[in-house]
């Protein structure tokens, strides 16, 4: 099953109009015609059933059929994680977190970070295209880059769990043993240098508790997948 992506269509639309890149892949690519069904999703929890009828290169229409709702996870999952210094590990995390499932990502840039800036919509492409692969209906949100002291500020209203993820030899309680089923949770994961010590005490200030992935030393794009699958497989029904 093909599923493609329109982000304005609502659950009371009658029709949708496939913009010029998805016209494109509907039409050259899988060479579907007038009367040929397929599913979209508007990446907010709705899958619908469309029955073309007008097929384009430039733009195609279809009638919407049939509207499903998707619940969303029992949690929410938002993975605050630094840059890599080779930008295709981080694509590699984004994809493989929304296959995996996750709600929200947050780039933070901290004191040892090597990459200090992104492409946020290259970003959100991978995203988009990693939710259609997977077939899910949530699109999840990726927030602006921003330094980890403001994000850190940031979460003081925070009604989940918070936590930070680093490799100082200090005393940390293991993911698994902190997270609960169907708890909101905030996990930050640092860059090749680990987060400085002055980032970690910032984060404990502000009530982050100190976690271990496990005994292995991770790399940054590891660990976030890590953390994601943890909390997705204690969260199987």
């Amino acid at each position: 099953m093909n599923l493609f992506y329109h982000p304005n269509i609502t659950e009371t639309a009658t029709e949708i109009h496939f913009d010029k890149e998805e016209s494109r892949h509907i039409g050259k690519v899988l060479r579907k015609q007038v009367g040929d069904e397929l599913f979209t999703t508007n990446g907010k929890g709705y899958f619908f059933k469309v029955k073309l009828q007008s097929v384009t290169p430039k733009q195609c229409i279809g009638s919407i059929l049939n509207i499903e709702y998707q619940e969303p996870t029992p949690y929410q999952l938002h993975l605050a994680v630094a840059p890599t210094k080779l930008n295709d590990r981080y694509e590699w995390f984004l994809e493989k977190a929304t296959e995996i499932g996750i709600t929200e990502i947050t780039p933070i840039l901290c004191e040892h970070s090597e990459r200090k800036v992104i492409k946020p919509e290259r970003y959100e492409k991978i995203l988009q295209s990693a939710m259609k692969q997977s077939l899910k209906a949530y699109l999840p949100t990726l927030n602006a880059a921003v330094s980890f002291s403001e994000f850190i500020e940031s979460q003081d209203d925070y009604k989940g769990i918070k936590c930070i993820a680093h490799c100082e030899e200090t005393n940390k309680q293991s993911l698994k043993g902190l997270i609960r089923p169907k708890s909101d949770l905030l996990i930050c994961i640092g860059p090749e240098g680990d987060f400085s010590s002055t980032e970690i005490e910032v984060a404990l200030q502000k009530g982050f508790e100190p976690v271990s992935l496990g005994i292995s030393r991770l790399r940054t794009e590891t660990a976030a997948i890590v953390a994601c699958h943890s909390v997705a497989f204690l969260n199987e029904v």
